[in-house]
């Protein structure tokens, strides 16, 4: 897959996120949509996955440590064939596959179940610890968000990779700079949020725009290349990217677009299209 059709499998991503959040009336689309390209790229181009085999003990894991924002893993994992796009109007509902938060019970494809803040990165390491002990050569990736890092067992969940020298462990951070209650600097502030990851003895890549595709190979290769300890990479983006209204918003950290304002940005997002 080249860097168009990247680029249009992530704008289809982000009608998906409207589509299953409309569609259960609530749910997460600002972490969602700020994500898509890292999505894309870790399901399309990164990892090694297969729907056919979703269970096969030779995959490399991803674990969605920011769990509210599974719009955009369901949204991504639909593309990538998983399960059909229309399952994606379940979303939230009641006996759905589709949960609100990511449940390994309920999807194959999903690694871990996740929601409560700090956690997901905390069972994405012990998952590379594993791989460590019993010889295995799979990748595990964790994607948090900014205001996720704001948890204390984010860190000591990094102070254990580093110790291990978890060098199969590769961890993103979404950092749109917003969190359900502002910016992270009126909340509680976690940067430099590199510094912080490399005294706790991370590799750190930054990528100053987390929706260039560009960038996130370079990233990812990088990440591959590092021995003896675990990797961060550290991207910059946009909440609520490819819709208008909802663009550096923090009002759209937990909300549904009624009918008028799902109309308004799926039009946003065809006119992206159009233009790829």
């Amino acid at each position: 897959m080249n860097v168009q059709e990247l680029k249009r499998t992530a704008n289809q991503v982000r009608k998906n996120i409207i589509t299953a959040v409309y569609y259960a009336k609530a749910g997460h689309p600002g972490g969602s949509l700020s994500s898509a390209e890292i999505y894309t790229y870790l399901y399309m181009k990164e990892m090694n996955v297969d729907p056919a085999d979703p269970g096969s003990p030779d995959r490399d894991r991803f674990v969605l440590s920011k769990g509210h924002t599974c719009p955009g893993l369901y949204g991504v994992m639909a593309e990538r064939g998983f399960f059909d796009r229309e399952e994606l109007k379940t979303f939230r509902h009641v006996g759905s596959r589709l949960q609100g938060h990511p449940s390994m019970r309920m999807l194959p494809g999903i690694d871990m179940s996740t929601g409560s803040l700090g956690q997901g990165i905390s069972c994405a390491v012990g998952i590379a610890a594993a791989a460590k002990v019993k010889g295995k050569s799979y990748r595990t990736y964790t994607l948090l968000g900014d205001g996720e890092i704001e948890e204390g067992q984010v860190w000591e969940a990094a102070m254990f990779a580093s110790a291990k020298k978890l060098d199969n462990l590769c961890a993103i951070v979404d950092n749109n700079n917003l969190q359900i209650d502002g910016t992270l600097e009126e909340v509680n502030s976690p940067y430099p949020i590199d510094k912080k990851f490399e005294a706790f003895g991370f590799h750190v890549i930054n990528v100053a725009d987390g929706h260039d595709f560009d960038q996130l190979a370079a990233a990812f290769a990088e990440a591959r290349t590092v021995k003896g300890q675990p990797t961060v990479i550290i991207c910059k983006t946009t909440k609520g990217k490819g819709v208008s209204f909802m663009e550096n918003n923090a009002g759209w950290h937990g909300k549904a677009p009624n009918e008028e304002e799902y109309k308004i940005a799926m039009a946003d997002l065809e006119r992206i299209g159009e233009s790829l």
